[in-house]
């Protein structure tokens, strides 16, 4: 069997250290460059407490591209950095798999059109936890029943984003089964402004950022005498390796740009 030759970007981050242990542990995965804008040029056994494996950095994705072969970009940087990265890789032919959250509709019509022109196939996951998948499923379910809704997601405070990609997400799959509906009394007033969130098609989402915290969200419904609250907590990290193994796995096998992992479970 021919291994997957990867190449992941930010390999010292909290996800990019994750990542870096899955491709060692994974029989047919072969980690073949990493980049990182610090340490260009060295190895990464040599950086302490990542990883055994004597492969190259680059600080540059264009740079890494040029000199190793790889058939798939693993990239859990940051929205701006992840762009480039992305629409680079697919220039090389090489497939994106991407956890970063924060991408723009014109970023993904961009990185659709590169990818149809290129037919290699890109999944980008506003989050990798098979869980949340999940809930956002069964949320996107709930919402043909009940109109009235809540999105309350919970992050360490570190994270930039406000919704997160995920919260988002899910909040755009309930709208397509729910009418849009502005909930609560129409004479509703905020004393303190933001109190009642954002809002997103009369749905209101709530982020908060408390350290301790790693990734969690709870959506909740409400009906006449009843309410259903659907959640899923992230505890590490480790947590979002399994659905980056099955993107990995999946986009070798596309010729498309996916968005959400809940396109391609069962």
């Amino acid at each position: 069997m021919n291994k997957i030759k990867i190449v992941i970007a930010g390999p010292r981050g909290r996800m990019g250290s994750e990542a870096v242990k899955l491709v060692e542990k994974t029989d047919n995965y072969e980690l073949v460059g990493v980049v990182d804008h610090r340490y260009g040029g060295k190895l990464l056994n040599e950086l302490e407490g990542i990883s055994s494996l004597p492969v190259p950095i680059f600080n540059d994705m264009g740079e890494c591209l040029s000199a190793v072969h790889a058939d798939v970009l693993i990239d859990l940087t940051t929205p701006e950095v992840g762009m480039q990265h992305t629409k680079t890789a697919l220039e090389f032919g090489v497939r994106p798999v991407v956890g970063t959250t924060g991408f723009t509709k014109e970023n993904l019509q961009e990185l659709e059109e590169l990818c149809h022109q290129k037919e290699k196939g890109c999944i980008i996951a506003p989050n990798f936890a098979l869980g949340a998948v999940l809930m956002m499923k069964f949320s996107q379910l709930a919402g043909r029943y009940f109109q009235d809704v809540e999105i309350i997601e919970l992050h360490h405070d570190q994270k930039l984003d406000a919704p997160s990609g995920t919260a988002l997400k899910t909040a755009q799959m309930i709208a397509q089964v729910r009418e849009e509906k502005v909930q609560g009394h129409p004479n509703e007033k905020e004393t303190i402004q933001g109190a009642r969130g954002a809002n997103y098609s009369g749905m209101h989402i709530h982020s908060v950022r408390l350290p301790g915290l790693i990734a969690h969200q709870q959506v909740l419904f409400g009906a006449d005498g009843q309410t259903l609250t659907i959640r899923h907590d992230s505890y590490n990290r480790a947590s979002f390796m399994s659905g980056v193994k099955l993107a990995v796995d999946e986009v070798m096998n596309i010729d498309t740009l996916v968005y959400g992992l809940e396109n391609i479970i069962e």
